[in-house]
């Protein structure tokens, strides 16, 4: 007899919506590959900050829409800035705990919480879950689990969330070795990596027409992601003064824009780099498999999806130490991973691929061993064992909210 299909509450704000259709995707993308399946189907709850004069693309989102076939709630949450960081979980669970509550009046009562991102996403849950009776899974994702533990009260709530979850997914090995630090039970944390959409990520069916529509001569490098500190851009801009042959191409925007327009500038590198803003997901097998090599310099990543999305189109990638890159890249045909995220080292490592490329033919075989099947299958057999087993709760502390407008 078939088993009975899961009925799951996706939980987090790192999740698309037409105002940042490129924000977290990797989430939407899991999720869409877990539903195919057959065996689960999910309501997504996926709040959008707001406030006054700091939040206008709120506004562009509905509070409610249907993405790919899938029921989506954005409900917004009040992010005053400047202290988001301290007050959002509050104001994040009191907008998620109206809609829950008006989910379950309607009849959809869901078995488990699939949270994403342990802080404020993966706290509020937990809180959701205790009130509601109703088990919770946080995947950890990153700055989650390396950055944020160190703040105060943030590191003490994500504790609390740990220990207040049925589940926990990492979405590597290393990533893992970081919850258990934080007082994870080993035991308590499934390795569940990213995989990738081989049928939309694969080698362009004429590369050099792929090419001469970038307008691209010589050797190419590709960067992507948000315009952001974190990821490093600028790292790679720097190496590019030691790699007088290579062109640079950075797919992203964010931030931090207007400061590597200064540096392009400043290194006299504006013939050889091109800033390309945000691309829709599906322009990037177009741009990964024009490129000869993607270049990650970011200082943080749990599992980078980009690593594979470019060998799955072709194309070796380069990266910097992060968690879950020797993970990624663990043959030569993958690429390399970098000894450091400086701009020497990113420029030794651009010499070293180039001086031995690997075929794009054996790279795309690689990629071929990351599809979705195995990590659609680790997901359902978890929550049905966290269904099968009861989820007795583990009662985290009692949490306690701020007195008056979050004054922490």
């Amino acid at each position: 007899m078939a088993a009975e299909r899961l009925r799951l509450l996706t939980f987090s704000t790192l999740y698309p919506n037409p105002a940042q259709p490129n924000h977290g995707v990797f989430v939407e993308n899991r999720l869409r590959h877990l539903l195919a399946s057959g065996q689960a189907e999910s309501t997504v709850l996926a709040p959008v900050p707001w406030f006054p004069g700091h939040w206008p693309a709120g506004r562009a989102v509905p509070a409610e829409r249907v993405g790919h076939g899938i029921r989506v709630l954005h409900p917004r949450f009040l992010g005053p800035p400047g202290i988001g960081l301290w007050a959002n979980v509050w104001t994040l669970h009191r907008a998620a705990r109206a809609v829950l509550r008006r989910l379950l009046a309607e009849g959809l009562r869901p078995q488990a919480i699939d949270a994403h991102y342990l802080y404020p996403d993966g706290v509020a849950a937990v809180w959701l879950g205790q009130e509601f009776g109703l088990p919770v899974v946080i995947t950890g994702r990153g700055s989650d689990t390396s950055q944020l533990p160190n703040y105060r009260i943030p590191g003490r709530l994500i504790r609390q969330a740990i220990a207040g979850s049925a589940a926990l997914i990492a979405v590597s090995a290393a990533l893992k070795e970081g919850l258990v630090a934080l007082g994870a039970p080993p035991e308590k944390v499934t390795v569940l990596r990213n995989g990738v959409d081989l049928a939309l990520f694969r080698p362009p069916a004429d590369r050099a027409a792929a090419r001469a529509a970038l307008g691209l001569e010589g050797p190419t490098l590709l960067s992507v992601g948000l315009l952001i500190p974190r990821k490093g851009h600028r790292l790679i801009i720097e190496a590019l003064r030691g790699l007088p042959e290579h062109r640079l191409l950075i797919a992203g925007e964010g931030p931090e824009r207007g400061a590597l327009e200064a540096q392009i500038a400043r290194l006299g590198l504006g013939g050889r780099v091109r800033l390309l803003g945000a691309r829709p997901h599906a322009e990037l097998p177009a741009l990964y498999g024009a490129a000869d090599a993607l270049v990650l310099a970011s200082a943080r990543e749990g599992w980078a999806n980009v690593l594979l999305e470019a060998m799955a189109c072709g194309t070796p990638a380069i990266a910097s130490p992060a968690w879950g890159s020797r993970e990624a890249i663990a043959a030569p045909e993958a690429g390399l991973v970098l000894a450091d995220d400086s701009p020497g080292s990113i420029a030794a490592g651009v010499r070293a691929l180039f001086a031995a490329p690997p075929c794009r033919a054996a790279t795309r075989a690689y990629a071929e061993g990351f599809g979705w099947e195995a990590t659609t299958e680790g997901q359902l057999a978890l929550f049905r064992r966290v269904l099968r087993e009861g989820s007795a709760l583990p009662q985290a502390p009692t949490r306690k909210g701020p007195k008056g407008p979050c004054v922490l």
